[in-house]
């Protein structure tokens, strides 16, 4: 088994979703984690990213806004891969994980940075998901014979461009 933590400035969006669909699409083979540099106070997720995902029937239940402190511990579980799913994460400094997890860097849009109504945040939020889920999907395949650290980092960088 594998285990990749997404990692977002406020790990309340992007993070979000793709902890839920590597953890959908990747199990057993996989498991996925969310963490962020400056998660939200109240630890809850974006609403509307939420509900993006009940609308395709992921669990939400368990989802939650942490600080990336939290898998820095000795009792954390051990990172293979981090994975930056915005640009401003991208640029910041990263703690340093037990077990030196290799990296890699996916860049989304913030859905939930845009004016306007929810409606038409939610279509922002759809369009994230669908861009996140075909990267994921992608991911999957190309690590389905993933022995090590390294080869997910190369599946993860492979399929960057999709």
């Amino acid at each position: 088994m594998h285990t990749v933590l997404f990692i977002c400035t406020h790990n309340s969006a992007r993070s979000i979703l793709a902890e839920a669909l590597l953890n959908h699409h990747g199990a057993p083979r996989f498991t996925a984690y969310s963490a962020g540099s400056a998660p939200r106070a109240n630890q809850r997720p974006n609403p509307l990213g939420l509900q993006v995902l009940q609308e395709q029937g992921l669990p939400t239940q368990h989802l939650r806004s942490q600080s990336w402190d939290a898998f820095t511990q000795a009792d954390s579980p051990r990172i293979d891969l981090a994975i930056t799913v915005c640009d401003s994460a991208a640029g910041e400094v990263c703690p340093l994980f037990l077990g030196a997890p290799k990296k890699a860097h996916w860049s989304y849009a913030d859905p939930s940075a845009g004016h306007g109504t929810d409606a038409e945040k939610l279509i922002a939020f759809r369009a994230t998901y669908t861009a996140i889920e075909r990267r994921i999907l992608a991911f999957v395949e190309a690590a389905v014979h993933a022995g090590s650290a390294a080869d997910l980092q190369a599946a993860a960088l492979h399929v960057s461009t999709v």
